[in-house]
């Protein structure tokens, strides 16, 4: 016998059908998003336009990704999902460094480099030099960690956005850090940026009055042997949107000073043009066990 599904049936026969889901797990998730769902559509009194309207918004966002562009990490960022996700899940030891986004441009494989090696390949803006030491919480050094390491330009483009422009590679780089944990690397300063606004999720920052610019910032993945990894930013102190980050990935103990340094003897010791900026920042790991 077929049953006439009503505004409050079909959410009950809906969430019926879930009960025989063999992963708990799963089924907790489905029944949830699937009750949410339901009750927005009720209380906003979604219409059959507005439903395929958004229909449609989320097949362009999957037909805007590529191999180098995830435009629904960029809609999971934007809405602050991500950065909710995040916070959710990023509850650290004290002293451990901060997580935040990882971003819709990280690479899977970013080319090897050695410590000290420059990651601007293209030599544009202010010469810097970061340097820093990966250690556990308690302050053991972690030699043999691994730093991904990738970032914007100086005019606030990232490698993949600009082929044939900027070689492949350029601003990224896997380190290992030394016998007692340490980094560094030469690069020059990022700037701040716009997200990507030319595809689904830039018709929705313009829909809603938003812009679009993240402050300027290197993003850094770390991971040491019987540690738990982060994923974070290092953010430019003093720089625009800090207070208004598109993707709301902002954290107070990732702002970081990039500071002149006018010191002839150690820009011969790191390889750069005097004066040049330089910043410290040390990421701190949580024990698994």
């Amino acid at each position: 016998m077929t049953t006439d599904a009503t505004r409050a049936d079909v959410t009950e026969q809906a969430l019926a059908s879930l009960r025989g889901t063999a992963d708990p797990r799963l089924r907790e998730l489905l029944t949830g998003l699937v009750r949410h769902l339901h009750d927005f559509a009720r209380e906003t009194r979604l219409t059959q336009e507005e439903w395929e309207h958004a229909i449609a918004f989320l097949t362009a966002t999957g037909r805007t990704c590529t191999d180098t562009r995830q435009e629904f990490i960029l809609l999971s960022d934007v809405l602050g999902l991500s950065m909710l996700v995040e916070t959710l899940n990023g509850d650290r030891a004290a002293g451990a460094t901060e997580s935040t986004v990882l971003g819709p441009f990280h690479l899977t494989e970013s080319p090897v480099r050695a410590l000290g090696d420059d990651i601007d390949l293209v030599g544009g803006g202010e010469r810097c030099v970061v340097s820093g030491r990966v250690r556990s919480a308690d302050g053991t050094p972690l030699p043999g960690a691994a730093v991904d390491v990738w970032q914007a330009d100086d005019k606030g483009y990232y490698d993949v956005q600009q082929p044939g422009v900027q070689p492949a590679g350029n601003g990224r780089g896997l380190f290992t850090t030394d016998a007692e944990g340490r980094f560094w690397f030469r690069t020059c300063v990022p700037a701040a940026y716009p997200i990507p606004t030319d595809g689904p999720v830039g018709g929705l920052l313009r829909a809603t009055g938003r812009h679009p610019y993240r402050p300027a910032h290197i993003h850094f993945i770390a991971a040491a042997e019987g540690h738990r990894p982060v994923t974070t930013h290092i953010f430019v102190a003093g720089g625009d949107y800090l207070d208004s980050d598109a993707v709301f990935a902002v954290k107070q103990s990732l702002v970081e000073d990039f500071t002149e340094t006018d010191d002839p003897a150690l820009a011969r010791e790191f390889g750069v043009d005097n004066p040049f900026r330089r910043a410290r920042f040390d990421l701190v790991l949580e024990r698994t066990a």
